[in-house]
């Protein structure tokens, strides 16, 4: 009796709002096709523990509106583990798998290509809250973790008004900064400072003068959103950085503060600092990473069937496409400026 044609699945690098609708979506638009599918637990670690489980219909049941992941996560990558290529290709083989669906953002994505090329039969699912993977105008996790900040800047505005401050909003976007812009564009924001932009001596001052001028005039409040990630090009010994593992590095201390710092001190403007943090990346998803979930989750399954190998969900338009893995490898996706020159129109 010949073997049931069998799938992987894994979730690799951060959470985000909406991975097991489409963990939910790919298992059960497979089985009714004819695959059994297999989870690979805590992302390419699952592959070097031996850490699997079969996926059905129970199990995925009742999971489409949980946050996180039910197959758990990790950012370790197997091309920094000794030998780390060969466990993944020795896990698949024993596996018994036809095809290994891979739900990540740029850098998961990115180690799926590189094993693509090595000869592993891949497809992605991009996800990621930062919304920076290209060929793709939305990923998987975005429009919650924008809802999520938009809320946090509405409950900020009523203080800010009582009180007359600046209350400055801190959120996820280390490289680039897609959800301050729409969440911030949202919230009718008075300012937004993205890493594309970067926030030098000039337009620090331009900034300060914009947010005295409406203190003194309307005795009002206002509201700034920032990326975590924001270049700030002003002398500051407060803004260090240290170096993760994997050789990256990230700001210690959150720019939030201290850009709150700077303007508090140029001012005289009382100046409050909140940061979102993980918050953003927890919870239920809304309806639309729910659907953009299940749309990715179906579209994978038939990728898998055509043997599309090399190719991820991708949403343009209107529509759920195939994009080269390769191309998505190329880069990250920066904030449209026509976006952000939209939401600079209501500034100040």
């Amino acid at each position: 009796m010949a073997r049931q044609k069998r799938i992987g699945i894994l979730t690799g690098g951060g959470d985000c709002p909406g991975l097991n609708a489409a963990i939910r979506a790919t298992v059960k638009t497979a089985i009714q096709t004819g695959y059994e599918v297999i989870g690979i637990r805590n992302a390419w670690e699952g592959f070097f523990d031996e850490e699997t489980e079969v996926l059905d219909s129970a199990k995925t049941s009742g999971i489409i509106d949980r946050g996180g992941t039910i197959l758990g996560t990790s950012r370790i990558s197997p091309l920094r583990v000794e030998n780390g290529p060969e466990l993944v290709f020795d896990g698949f083989e024993k596996l018994g798998l036809e095809a290994l669906v891979v739900l990540g953002g740029e850098g998961t994505l990115s180690v799926a290509t590189q094993l693509f090329k090595m000869g592993l039969p891949v497809v992605g699912i991009p996800k990621t809250i930062d919304n920076d993977v290209m060929e793709t105008d939305y990923t998987i996790g975005f429009q919650t973790a924008v809802q999520i900040a938009t809320d946090a800047l509405d409950r900020l505005r009523s203080t800010a008004a009582s009180h007359h401050r600046v209350m400055l909003l801190e959120v996820m976007g280390r490289h680039t900064g897609w959800i301050a812009t729409y969440a911030g564009m949202a919230n009718g924001a008075d300012a937004i400072l993205i890493p594309e932009i970067p926030l030098d001596e000039e337009r620090m001052e331009q900034l300060c003068q914009m947010l005295e001028q409406r203190n003194r005039i309307h005795r009002s409040f206002s509201i700034v959103v920032i990326a975590e990630g924001t270049k700030l090009e002003v002398e500051n010994e407060g803004y260090s950085f240290a170096v993760t593992p994997d050789g990256r590095t990230y700001r210690r201390g959150g720019i939030g503060a201290v850009i709150g710092g700077i303007i508090e001190k140029k001012t005289g403007i009382e100046t409050r600092v909140s940061s979102l943090d993980y918050i953003q990346r927890g919870g239920t998803p809304v309806a639309y990473d729910r659907n953009l979930a299940i749309a990715f989750g179906v579209k994978a399954t038939r990728l898998v069937e055509e043997k599309r190998y090399g190719e991820m969900t991708a949403l343009k338009g209107n529509s759920i496409i195939a994009a080269p893995l390769e191309k998505m490898a190329n880069g990250i996706k920066k904030v449209d400026m026509k976006v952000y020159k939209v939401a600079e129109l209501f500034f100040g």
